[in-house]
């Protein structure tokens, strides 16, 4: 399995020049390549295949006084800059076919200078290497100091450095690791996620929402005034701006550190996960939309997931149409919809249900049964062998297609 593994690291004065380099040059070059392309298309050409496009915007690009800086970095930051306009046109022709499945992607978009995140990659070609003393060693910019939170499992297959709208630098590492099996544990679980409680399980264990977002609400609100102050182009926007962007790099670091640790205790404790499909992208359309935001639950499904294919766990997410807040979880009897303000409710059988406790128990029979059909149950009948006056040939059905066979209609 690949994974990617995080690392803050800090360049000096001069590597951060190098660095914003490397970020201009790999732009120019995507955006070269892209209006290439766009202009053949408009004039009726074929579509530049990629080693003649990287001809044109890199290796002859360098040769004329207009792109000659080009040739200060390294020449696989500009390569997998072209990579990733290829990976773009390639998602953008699947989703058009059908090919793809999920929203459908638009065309490459031209990059910005003002962009609030820039990006390099460094693939094995480029030699980068982590140094014995801890430092990682980028051709063209120097060796760099990482923060090592922890080791790295096995060498790195690429090294993508990443500046974020906080101004903070990252190295991201892609390494292959292998699955790592945990114990196999009796339980399992269906979890109901929400707003008031941001996972309530089959179990009846419910987790409260931590609503990071709204608790930095205040601070954020006093800094977005200050940057709706600041005159527009002056050093003291771009100041604030930088200060918004750490306050909400606070909000989502938190979010994604409380995701990581909730994820990893719900995967070491159960075989089996189930959880709902949900829509985010019509949810994030309601009124609703600043707390389903606030909650991340594309995020957290996402890390349970690969939890639990790299733990040897079973994962499934389950219809998103099917009614679990409606279905008694006894009688398996629907009830019709409730308002969001119904938090319990009693079935005609008798059963008095919360309504949380109650949809994540449906999840969970919904995920065994999905689960038992994908391992093999018999979902049709099994073969009958047909009686014999059946499986005989009859002699005039064989009389009538010798005749077909000769032209001669059949009646």
């Amino acid at each position: 399995m690949q994974l990617r593994y995080n690392y803050r690291v800090y360049p000096t004065l001069v590597q951060q020049q190098s660095l914003a380099r490397a970020f201009g040059c790999a732009r120019v070059v995507f955006n070269d390549a892209l209006r290439a392309r766009q202009e053949a298309r408009e004039q009726g050409l074929p579509y530049i295949a990629d080693g003649d496009l990287s001809k044109q915007v890199i290796t002859e690009a360098k040769t004329t006084p207009e792109r000659a800086w080009l040739g200060e970095v390294s020449a696989v930051v500009l390569q997998q800059a072209l990579a990733d306009l290829n990976l773009a046109y390639r998602n953008f022709f699947a989703s058009r076919s059908g090919k793809r499945k999920g929203r459908k992607v638009a065309p490459p978009r031209f990059r910005s200078r003002k962009d609030n995140r820039q990006a390099i990659r460094f693939t094995a070609n480029a030699r980068f290497k982590v140094m014995d003393n801890g430092r990682l060693r980028l051709p063209k910019i120097g060796d760099l100091a990482v923060r090592w939170s922890r080791a790295l499992p096995a060498p790195p297959s690429s090294v993508t450095v990443v500046k974020d709208a906080a101004g903070r630098y990252f190295a991201s590492f892609v390494v292959q690791a292998a699955d790592e099996p945990l114990p196999p544990a009796d339980a399992e679980v269906g979890i109901d996620l929400g707003l008031t409680h941001f996972a309530v399980l089959s179990d009846g264990t419910k987790v409260a929402a931590p609503q990071f977002l709204r608790r930095a609400a205040r601070k954020l609100r006093r800094l977005q005034q200050d940057l709706s102050r600041k005159q527009r182009g002056s050093n003291n926007r771009k100041k604030a701006v930088v200060k918004v962007a750490k306050a909400h790099a606070r909000v989502a670091d938190t979010r994604r550190d409380w995701q990581h640790k909730l994820s990893a205790q719900i995967i070491r404790d159960n075989q089996a996960v189930y959880v709902e499909d949900l829509c985010v992208t019509g949810l994030a359309r309601t009124r609703l939309a600043k707390s389903v935001h606030d909650a991340g639950w594309a995020g957290f499904t996402a890390m349970l997931e690969y939890k639990a294919a790299r733990y040897g766990r079973t994962f499934a997410k389950i219809d998103r149409f099917a009614p679990t807040s409606q279905t008694c979880s006894v009688c398996s009897r629907p009830d019709g919809p409730k308002p969001l303000n119904v938090r319990s409710w009693t079935c005609p059988c008798g059963a008095v249900h919360d309504r949380d406790v109650n949809a994540a128990i449906n999840v969970l029979a919904a995920g065994r049964a999905e689960s038992l059909n994908a391992c093999g149950a018999q979902v049709r009948p099994a073969p009958v062998p047909a009686p014999r006056r059946e499986a005989g040939i009859r002699p005039r059905a064989a009389r009538c297609s010798a005749r077909s066979a000769e032209g001669i209609p059949v009646l």
